[in-house]
């Protein structure tokens, strides 16, 4: 099968976005397999000629909508405005966050259905709801505040092994990533491991996820491209009362971050029309369209979603087994966090509300998580404050400072091998566009959130394995 990729996207004027992720999810749909390469992206360029045609298109119909949203239907239903003002709402590091960012997040706290909200320091413009925001509402879930990446994770498995088996086997440990990950879209590993999630019965009863079950098999265990990675580092134990018993010291780790792949893509998608469908906003506001959580359609998102973030979850365990076994070694402990979700919570008042978390970590009191930096940055392991103001969050990485256009046009990949050489990292794969110089300073980002995460180790990665370019 001819597997399309972001680089053929690029070339025919996609642009990186939403709507690039959507067209790659569609062009790896079942319906779409058994057409070559050429034939996809003639689709796909008529599309971008012609976009009304596919409109109400069943695959592409999504990709239409992130490119060009439809304007409101005059004589449909009308639903309550947006508030005049914002909920008041925290912003976490505000001097290094966009304008962007600050505006969709103030549009997020216009909606009727919000309830609270709060912008986290590595915040950056996005779809909907800013990278970085935390919105709460009530009775009602928005597919887009979750994102397209549902349940995308980090997680950490670490080891008793120093912190020379990195220089030791710098080879071997290369030629594991290599032999033992998967990425891009569309792509999964040669032999699938089973899972018990695979045997949910959503799977059965769910007719979405019913047509998404061969896809969820064959890209189990696998990772996407952009900013997802695997990668071998050394941790740093720094709290002596830790979670694991582990004492304080410096410890060989496995460290990725990635989501539900194809699976979250297309219940994304799909989700994503129906809620904007039934519910029509103002444009600033039309992809912050919601679902009643107790209706059919809501409850089916939600189950769908929870899904996915299983699904993820499952993903992770598969590669850290695989390097595990690789390594001969059993861990002394694995941490993992979501980031894409919404969760039920309770707001400080008792009332029960949907928290949704887009690019951010929940950091309720004792939470763990790990909040990443860069390629060449240090990562973080944190446990929850559990603050308030915050609903309970936390960043979920450094955030980017720099599109990824701009990167590309900013850095050449000779600079780019010589920067990572000077700073002891090997890259597999990876792009422009994911430069560590196109990063906030994760120093700064994590300055920013004293109040909301306490930091009980370090992490500095040291080999990285990421989708080519």
């Amino acid at each position: 099968m001819a597997k399309i990729k972001t680089k053929h996207l690029l070339r025919i004027g996609f642009e990186q976005g939403e709507a690039l992720k959507l067209a790659l999810a569609a062009m790896a749909h079942d319906k779409m397999a058994h057409k070559g390469r050429e034939v996809k992206l003639g689709l796909l360029q008529d599309l971008l000629r012609e976009p009304e045609k596919y409109r109400r298109h069943q695959i592409l119909g999504p990709v239409v909508e992130a490119l060009h949203p439809a304007e409101p239907d005059p004589d449909g239903p009308v639903y309550p405005e947006l508030r005049p003002e914002p909920l008041p709402y925290r912003v976490f590091g505000a001097k290094g966050i966009e304008a962007g960012a600050r505006q969709q997040m103030e549009v997020a706290a216009r909606l009727p259905v919000a309830r609270g909200a709060a912008l986290m320091p590595d915040g950056h413009q996005g779809y909907g709801l800013p990278i970085g925001g935390v919105l709460a509402t009530e009775g009602a879930i928005i597919p887009y505040a979750v994102g397209v990446d549902i349940g995308c994770r980090m997680c950490m498995t670490v080891y008793d092994l120093p912190e020379t088996h990195l220089k030791r086997y710098h080879t071997q440990l290369k030629q594991d990533l290599l032999t033992h990950t998967t990425f891009g879209a569309g792509n999964g590993p040669e032999n699938p491991m089973d899972d018990p999630v695979l045997d949910r019965p959503e799977f059965r009863e769910d007719a979405l996820l019913r047509g998404l079950k061969d896809k969820a098999w064959r890209q189990i265990g696998s990772s996407g491209s952009g900013n997802h990675f695997v990668e071998y580092g050394v941790v740093e134990i720094l709290s002596v009362n830790n979670e694991w018993g582990v004492a304080p010291g410096r410890y060989l780790a496995i460290l990725s971050h990635s989501g539900s792949r194809g699976l979250g893509a297309q219940i994304a998608g799909h989700y994503t029309k129906v809620a904007m469908d039934k519910t029509r906003l103002p444009k600033e506001a039309r992809h912050l369209a919601w679902l009643e959580l107790d209706s059919e359609a809501g409850a089916a998102y939600w189950q769908a979603m929870n899904l996915a973030g299983a699904y993820a979850s499952a993903c992770h365990h598969h590669i850290h087994h695989r390097l595990g076994k690789a390594l001969g070694e059993k861990p002394l402990f694995m941490v993992e966090n979501h980031h894409n979700f919404a969760w039920k919570e309770q707001l400080p008042d008792g009332s029960g509300v949907i928290v949704h978390r887009k690019g951010a970590t929940p950091a309720g009191p004792g939470v763990l998580g790990i909040i990443p930096g860069s390629m060449t940055a240090p990562g973080f392991i944190v446990r929850g404050k559990g603050e308030n103001s915050a609903l309970q969050s936390a960043s979920h990485g450094a955030g980017r400072q720099m599109s990824r256009s701009k990167a590309r046009s900013s850095y050449t990949r000779s600079a780019m091998r010589k920067y990572l050489s000077e700073q002891g990292v090997t890259l597999l794969g990876g792009g422009l566009d994911e430069a560590p110089m196109a990063y906030k300073d994760i120093h700064a980002v994590m300055a920013a959130q004293t109040e909301l995460v306490e930091v009980l180790g370090q992490f500095w990665p040291r080999i990285v394995r990421m989708a080519d370019e």
